[in-house]
């Protein structure tokens, strides 16, 4: 056979640029093909048709207050709005847990809600109590770090055995002895401060299987909050 003269061409043509104002034009075309509902408060708040009760007069003052305060109602309230018989416990408890007297400060309880959270991948609790530690501490970057690897966060002696221990209590319940609890103890905390560090874990373990169950969606103020 004879050879070619003719060279070859290349297969492969060089890549196009794409002029600047193409693609800025591209990027908010991709931003307007974002399903609205997707951006929206009127989005489903649970996957579950569960039409909400009347609230009793206590959940209506308490819905108003943190409208007020926060400028929305936390869409784990409204999940929960079905049956006032779920919804006023739910509230009690998690505003004595998480806001009541305790020798575990609030930000330390929220640091253990996130860390727990990440252990069961919640997206509803991360992104939620992510927000909290953020405002709380006034550090975005532990709010990071708690909601993908706390072992990475810059934490002294007490907050790290007190996030190994509710870590612990989440994945390996089983394996809970006395020498973690006295780990605790060495890191100052007392009995009753054990407690509360184990309620509030057993709390989240429990709000984020539910969360998870029902594809709970949180309210899109929170992921701005404290960036």
């Amino acid at each position: 056979m004879k050879k070619s003269s003719k060279k070859s061409k290349s297969r492969h043509k060089p890549a196009k640029t794409i002029p600047l104002q193409a693609a800025l034009r591209a990027l908010k075309s991709s931003k307007a093909a974002i399903a609205p509902a997707a951006l929206s408060d009127d989005a489903p708040v649970i996957a579950l048709n569960l039409p909400p009760a009347k609230l009793s007069p206590a959940m209506s003052a308490y819905f108003k207050k943190c409208q007020e305060k926060l400028g929305f109602v936390p869409n784990v309230l409204k999940a929960n709005a079905f049956d006032m018989a779920k919804l006023e416990p739910f509230v009690a408890m998690y505003n004595d847990l998480m806001l009541g007297p305790s020798g575990v400060s609030k930000l330390e309880r929220e640091m253990i809600a996130v860390a727990v959270s990440s252990q069961n991948r919640c997206y509803y609790c991360l992104v939620s109590h992510g927000a909290a530690v953020r405002q709380m501490s006034g550090n975005p970057q532990l709010g990071e770090h708690m909601v993908m690897n706390y072992r990475g966060a810059r934490l002294g002696k007490r907050q790290r055995a007190m996030l190994d221990f509710a870590v612990k209590l989440t994945g390996q319940p089983w394996g809970v002895e006395e020498g973690d609890r006295e780990r605790l103890r060495r890191a100052g905390f007392s009995d009753r401060d054990i407690w509360d560090i184990s309620s509030v874990a057993g709390f989240f373990n429990m709000s984020n299987r539910v969360a998870s169950a029902t594809d709970m969606r949180p309210n899109k103020q929170y992921h701005a909050q404290a960036r």
